[in-house]
């Protein structure tokens, strides 16, 4: 069988899968349920051309891994195959572990679970069946490998999986400006002492990746619209996994009911095989089918939820700078309560209160974006003196909301 495969991606054309192991990853079961889950949850209430899924984006950030281990060799970086490899399955199974509506429930079906820890339990579990074959991908997700530019290429302040993510979003929502520049900065890319750097040259570039991902997370992924659909589908699930815990008889499909009846936890999940089998078999469709099922429920916080998330019947939202006085929240409380006929404690149900923050780069974390000037030195680009944007970039923007349905205007 030719595993060599092409696929035509909307975003870069025709894509080639490498090698067989890849075409083999991607055949397994653990990797074609990202078809299954779209890349921007509950982002199409917004942008309806946001739906493409989780399965589209590591497809395009396998092919970005191999263009920049092309620009790599190109510039006599030593890269074997067995190592380019490996570095293109880590960033193909980097979301592999995602949970239904990507980030939305990550915290609402389990419990203190993250989709990164899960990937990576995944990708140990295929390396069992895959006979040790993965031994180095691994090594290159968890940041071990002795050639730290892997690494930052799966998982760094600019690597593969940002640069198609907002690639792949910018394109699919239609907000143009969002386009990082990708193609510039891997022909950028060099590495100098086993660390990932960029050609001073491509400093505006950077500048200009930075304000694209700033651009696309108020714009997009903490679009306020977004944000009140999001926080509906986590109460919705919030509400279920308190009545089924209740006794109360919820429908559900068995494996989404399976975790609303419990609170799993990261060491439950790596220490049973029927945990992770039943979280293997979750999707987007057993969500969505149970949301349409809850829009009949005799529970009226549930019925109304699920019914308003079905109409696009949204809470209205209001940000602002400050959070919300105490007094204000139990006020919209009060008017829920009268309106909907519900206790104090079942109106609480329908007022979501939280906060939402981004920084599009952290100037001073762990893991900075390198430039190497043309005197050989290497220096952090917030650093480079006429980029003063980079630096105000780094600041973190933080807003307060508040949700709550409209009928109590």
């Amino acid at each position: 069988m030719n595993k060599k495969k092409i696929f035509n991606d909307p975003v870069y054309g025709f894509v080639t899968i490498p090698t067989e192991l890849l075409f083999d990853l991607i055949e397994h079961t653990y990797f074609q349920r990202l078809r299954r889950i779209q890349q921007l949850g509950l982002t199409s209430f917004v942008y309806p051309g946001a739906l493409h899924t989780r399965f589209h984006h590591a497809l395009g950030a396998m092919h970005l891994m191999t263009l920049a281990l092309r620009t790599l060799k190109d510039k006599g970086v030593q890269i074997s195959a067995k190592e380019g490899e490996a570095a293109m399955a880590a960033i193909l199974l980097h979301d592999v572990g995602h949970g239904p509506l990507s980030h939305a429930l990550e915290r609402s079906i389990f419990h203190d679970v993250h989709h990164e820890e899960l990937s990576l339990h995944l990708m140990r579990k295929l390396n069992t069946q895959f006979h040790g074959a993965l031994d180095l991908a691994i090594q290159i997700f968890e940041g071990t490998y002795s050639r730290p530019f892997f690494h930052q290429l799966v998982s760094s302040q600019l690597d593969m999986d940002r640069l198609d993510y907002l690639n792949r979003d910018s394109f699919y929502t239609g907000v143009q400006e969002g386009r990082p520049g990708a193609d510039r900065l891997i022909k950028m890319l060099t590495v100098v002492d086993e660390r990932l750097v960029l050609e001073e040259k491509a400093v505006y570039s950077i500048e200009n990746f930075l304000v694209s991902r700033r651009l696309m997370y108020w714009q997009v992924y903490l679009h306020k619209t977004v944000t009140s659909a999001e926080q509906m589908v986590i109460r919705i699930m919030q509400r279920a996994r308190d009545l089924v815990q209740a006794g109360v008889e919820v429908p559900a499909s068995p494996n989404l009911h399976f975790f609303l009846s419990r609170s799993v936890t990261q060491r439950e999940f790596e220490q049973d095989d029927e945990i992770l089998r039943r979280f293997t078999r979750l999707d987007d469709t057993d969500v969505w089918g149970a949301v349409k099922l809850w829009a009949d429920h005799p529970d009226k916080v549930l019925n109304y939820l699920a019914q308003s998330l079905l109409d696009r019947h949204l809470f209205k939202i209001t940000l602002q700078t400050e959070a919300f006085d105490e007094d204000f929240q139990l006020g919209i409380v009060d008017l829920i309560a009268e309106h909907f006929q519900l206790s104090a404690q079942d109106a609480t149900q329908l007022m979501i209160a939280g906060r939402i923050s981004n920084n599009a780069y952290d100037a001073d974390g762990q893991d900075p974006i390198d430039v190497l000037t043309k005197r050989g030195r290497v220096v952090n680009v917030a650093e480079a003196s006429d980029l003063p944007n980079i630096r105000a970039i780094s600041q973190r923007v933080e807003k307060h909301y508040i949700c709550y349905p409209k009928e109590i205007l």
